[in-house]
């Protein structure tokens, strides 16, 4: 069988460059995930701004299986790793390590089919002082390409994960993930800034 966590980690460093910083969480029951740090220097007007990125290694050794399935296929179903991108330097985001592996091992603690357009929780800021206690999961293929297996492997997509508030969380339940989308970008809202505030929802 193809070692599937290589690939990913090869198709990280691709796209991301080498990290600079990886840290091991093991849940009971499940396997280990891994989350790896990439840091990156952008510039922003005529100032260098710094932009650090999570991405978890290990969600996707095994299929996501469907909760509702009588026996989980252990070949066939989705695939995925998350990824964070996040302003380096305004607050203490290495912190969201735990978070996110916690995010990583919820398909096989919880059963669950982590989707484009899903809210996950984690019940607790994500970093010391975060104002965001869960994330809405957006669509792949932009930072990093999905990785393609061979059959009948389906590929593995690395889903961007984008803070939110908590009322940003309440409305986008009422209103869909489009909706906010749609709210953040006509703000200009700047979805790396660790500490910024909620959009307007009026």
């Amino acid at each position: 069988m193809v070692d599937v966590l290589a690939l990913v980690e090869a198709r990280l460093r691709t796209a991301l460059g080498e990290p600079d910083a990886r840290a091991a969480v093991t849940f009971l029951g499940t396997d280990r995930i891994e989350v790896l740090r990439f840091t990156d220097l952008e510039t922003s007007g005529t100032a260098p701004t710094g932009v650090v990125r999570y991405a978890t290694l290990g969600m996707s050794a095994q299929p996501m299986a469907d909760p509702t399935a009588v026996v989980a296929d252990p070949v066939a179903g989705p695939r995925a790793e998350l990824v964070l991108s996040v302003r380096a330097g305004d607050a203490d985001t290495d912190k969201v390590l735990r978070p996110l592996a916690v995010l990583a091992a919820s398909p096989q603690v919880e059963g669950l089919v982590v989707a484009p357009g899903a809210s996950l929780d984690v019940g607790d800021p994500l970093w010391p002082g975060a104002p965001f206690t869960s994330v809405l999961v957006a669509e792949p293929g932009g930072l990093v390409e999905d990785l393609e297996l061979d059959a009948p492997l389906d590929p593995v997509r690395f889903l961007p994960l984008l803070p939110m508030t908590p009322n940003e969380a309440a409305w986008k339940r009422v209103h869909g993930a489009g909706a906010l989308q749609e709210r953040w970008l006509a703000s200009g809202t700047d979805l790396r800034d660790p500490a910024r505030k909620s959009v307007s929802l009026d």
